[in-house]
């Protein structure tokens, strides 16, 4: 759990620590890129990449200090550990450049599977990037080495990140085939993540299509029913309040039991007395 001066202290340095990143990815790829780079750059990018290297490894040990529990700090920042403590690891510490896409997060959406995408598509490309660096710094001059400049070492990164590995391309050192199998690894975790998104993205249109039946359904039933009560109001409206209605008790039918017309007495024709 981060304390209050842990949060503020990881908002302080957190774009500081973002162009560190930048810096020392261009000191670690620039030797690389140039094989023949002056002397003197080569030195300058040296102590750029350990001035950084220093800056990440303060930047762990006060977010350490600052933690309200340290083993469990620990625990769930295991990379940065290694990175800190193992020289050979470094270049994984600038996966802490996916901080940038933070400035980009209002652009992915508000839906999770937006921002997902986001930062799992950057930080692939990313490390793509770094596997080839890797690759190319370690097996340029192997004399059995089949990736020696770096449009191969990034063919060989995408064949190997998408798992299809055409074997055109390949490593011949440990410390390569590591690499690769963590590629793989990314490859396969990518792979997973954009089949997920797919699937959400299908689940949630075939939802709103079902809602939106439903309430096209639930408006034409609410119409039917204004429809029905205005026409029976209009009947009421329309029929003779002082007329029976048919059956009723004044229609002469003789069956409610109400008195009814008396009949009429004989014609009488004036030449005796009615009998």
């Amino acid at each position: 759990m981060t304390t209050p001066r842990g949060r503020r202290w990881e908002e302080l340095l957190d774009w500081p620590l973002t162009v560190a990143s930048v810096v020392f990815l261009t000191a670690y790829a620039w030797p690389i890129l140039d094989p023949d780079l002056d002397r003197s750059w080569r030195l300058l990018c040296e102590v750029l990449t350990w001035v950084t290297w220093t800056a990440f490894a303060v930047d762990y040990v006060v977010r350490l200090a600052l933690a309200a529990d340290r083993p469990r700090f620990v625990r769930a920042n295991l990379i940065d550990l290694a990175v800190v403590v193992l020289p050979l690891l470094r270049p994984l510490r600038l996966l802490r450049l996916v901080t940038v896409l933070r400035v980009l997060d209002r652009y992915a959406g508000g839906a999770l599977r937006g921002r997902v995408l986001t930062y799992v598509g950057s930080a692939t490309a990313l490390v793509m990037f770094l596997a080839a660096l890797a690759l190319l710094d370690a097996e340029r001059t192997h004399p059995e080495a089949n990736v020696t400049d770096f449009p191969d070492a990034l063919w060989w990164a995408f064949a190997t990140v998408t798992t299809v590995g055409y074997g055109d391309r390949f490593p011949v050192t440990g410390t390569c085939r590591a690499i690769a199998a963590g590629l793989m690894l990314v490859g396969i975790a990518l792979l997973g993540t954009v089949t997920a998104a797919v699937a959400s993205w299908l689940v949630e249109k075939v939802q709103q299509a079902d809602e939106a039946a439903e309430a096209v359904t639930r408006r034409d039933i609410a119409a039917l029913t204004a429809e029905v009560a205005a026409l029976r109001a209009q009947l009421s409206a329309d029929r003779d309040p002082g007329q029976p209605e048919p059956g009723g008790p004044f229609s002469g039918s003789g069956r409610t039991g109400a008195p009814s017309a008396a009949p009429a007495p004989p014609a009488h024709d004036g030449g005796g007395p009615v009998r």
